[in-house]
């Protein structure tokens, strides 16, 4: 209906699950939607609700994945993340008790898992969040955490290859 103004959808949820868990294109492909998604956002609060609503269309982590090895120290919230491997690619899992952290360790399994250790050891992932702006929005705690979680993604990287 001409002169409505809806809510703005960026992708459908199933859209968020299926990147998750099957990405399609490289790295650089799903961090360019992802650039587009947010650039269609008005403001940090819709950018907010957008990062949080990733959060929401996780996967459940089962209990035998929150364990203390699979938390991610420096975060502000509790945060949990357990990777497997699929033939040569890392799959990353994971949970927060927070609905920030829980979207944003969303974004970045959006970005990482179902790739290859090499990828995701060239990605440059400060550059990428900051093209995405997502550090600014962020308290600084919050922003450490985000630091962490790559970190964490990482190391899990370092230690397939």
């Amino acid at each position: 209906m001409l002169g409505t103004i809806g809510a703005v959808v960026v992708n459908p949820a199933a859209a968020y699950l299926a990147a998750m868990t099957e990405p399609a294109g490289t790295i650089d492909d799903t961090l360019a939607e992802l650039v587009e998604d947010f650039e269609v956002l008005e403001d940090w609060e819709q950018r907010i609700a957008y990062v949080i609503d990733l959060g929401r269309d996780l996967a459940p982590l089962p209990e035998a994945d929150r364990t203390e090895a699979n938390k991610v120290p420096g975060c502000a919230a509790q945060v949990w993340l357990a990777s497997g491997r699929d033939a040569d690619l890392l799959t990353f899992r994971a949970d927060s008790d927070s609905a920030i952290s829980k979207g944003n360790v969303a974004l970045l399994l959006k970005l990482y898992s179902g790739r290859a250790p090499a990828d995701i050891l060239a990605f440059d992932a400060k550059a990428a969040l900051d093209r995405l702006g997502l550090p600014q929005a962020l308290t600084r705690q919050r922003a450490n955490g985000l630091n962490s979680m790559v970190g964490r993604i990482r190391q899990e990287a370092m230690g397939a290859e």
